[in-house]
């Protein structure tokens, strides 16, 4: 990628609340040299978030800032034609999120956002990937706790495995969350837009798989599970219908160590049986009011896009993501990913690490849609672990040997 780009890195969406903490991390985590600037439509904002960072680092009281609204497409292109690699936290996606999409792939523009929403990844798959291929754009989506714990999680959990024994024919792993922490209404209403659009998602989702390449003589599935309780674990395990069995079964595919034959089932663990049910029947009430524009307006208004939790609540936060990996001939593996503030602190280092890697790292010559998994794996792993996320070894519950 061209080096005389004037930026090395964009923020776009700088003045919303994980922008912000983006901004933050950013500020303390660029190299020397690192030639970036914040993006939005409100200037004064801007202003505002520059002030902040500046006071804590005066090297950034003259950060530039460029003055843009997600909708202007002429703008974002000569935004996305200006650096090297755009970061976006501007959701829900959906609704704000494609036109600067399809400029960085226009522009050969590496591009990392948060999404988690399903249908949005598989629009800008059907529309902008080839252009990306064509450019050279690393167009990157979920590379927050929304998907970063779980597809490397499983990277790092096959490696092990690997390390253990060599390559195998037949691979399962199981992957168990466990998080506390609040949500912004950023995530509240990206949820919420997704849960509104059931149909649309299928129909995305069907015509991704009509022309997405699929691995030759490889399977990659992503069984839904049940619930149950789970030994290795230690908690209920409740099927998760998230993005994340879709961003591992797309790394899956497309990297071979992963086998010929490949599936991954994700749950989220939940110590106590009522509290499991709990959460599914909230999940499932959330699921129908999306489904009325006057409700889904009202529960919009409960927490708003730019509110978030405060610092002493985020510093109370915490994830863990446990893989359990079995291949043939009784190999088994058992990993651990685990950090802070999953929706906040951690997505808003885990979106700059990747803008970084993307930026200063040696890695692999692919182009087009990826996971983080593809376009980066080791080398982002290694960055997190440096920035404080663990990812671990751990004794195989003797239940799973």
């Amino acid at each position: 990628m061209a080096t005389a780009r004037p930026y090395d890195l964009v923020l776009f969406g700088a003045t919303g609340f994980t922008g912000g903490l983006t901004a933050e991390y950013l500020a303390g985590a660029v190299p020397d040299g690192c030639r970036w600037a914040l993006a939005g439509r409100n200037e004064r904002k801007l202003a505002a978030v520059r002030t902040q960072l500046a006071e804590a680092d005066p090297r950034w009281a003259d950060l530039p800032l460029l003055v843009v609204d997600a909708a202007d497409r002429e703008a974002l292109s000569e935004v996305a034609a200006s650096a090297r690699v755009v970061l976006s936290t501007v959701g829900p996606y959906l609704r704000h999120g494609e036109p600067l999409v399809a400029a960085c792939a226009e522009s050969g523009t590496d591009y990392v956002d948060l999404t988690g929403e399903p249908e949005f990844v598989d629009r800008m798959y059907l529309r902008h990937h080839e252009r990306a291929v064509a450019t050279g754009a690393r167009l990157v989506h979920a590379c927050g706790f929304d998907s970063v714990p779980h597809d490397l999680g499983v990277l790092f959990t096959v490696e092990e495995l690997l390390r253990g024994g060599g390559p195998v024919t037949r691979l399962s792993v199981e992957g168990f969350v466990r998080a506390g922490g609040t949500v912004s209404g950023g995530t509240f209403a990206s949820a919420m837009t997704a849960f509104s659009r059931p149909r649309a998602m299928a129909r995305a989702a069907r015509a991704r798989r009509a022309v997405e390449p699929r691995p030759k003589g490889r399977l990659v599935r992503t069984p839904a599970g049940r619930p149950h309780r789970s030994r290795a674990a230690r908690a209920w395990a409740v099927p998760m219908p998230t993005i994340d069995p879709q961003v591992v079964s797309r790394s899956a595919a497309a990297l071979d160590e992963y086998g010929p034959d490949f599936g991954y089932t994700h749950y989220a663990a939940v110590r106590r049986l009522p509290i499991a049910l709990g959460g599914a029947a909230a999940v499932a009430a959330l699921a129908v009011a999306a489904q009325l524009p006057s409700l889904r307006q009202a529960l919009g208004k409960l927490r708003k896009p730019g509110d978030g939790p405060s610092a002493e609540q985020r510093a109370r936060s915490w994830f863990t993501v446990r893989f359990l990996a079995r291949a043939e001939g009784g190999r088994t593996v058992f990993t651990e990913v685990s950090g802070g503030d999953p929706g906040y602190q951690e997505t808003a280092k885990m979106l700059a690490e990747s803008a970084l890697c993307l930026a200063y790292d040696d890695l692999p010559p692919v182009a087009g849609q990826l996971t983080t998994a593809v376009a980066m794996g080791r080398p982002l792993i290694d960055r997190l672990v440096a920035a404080g996320i663990s990812f671990r070894v751990l004794d195989t519950p003797p239940s799973s040997r």
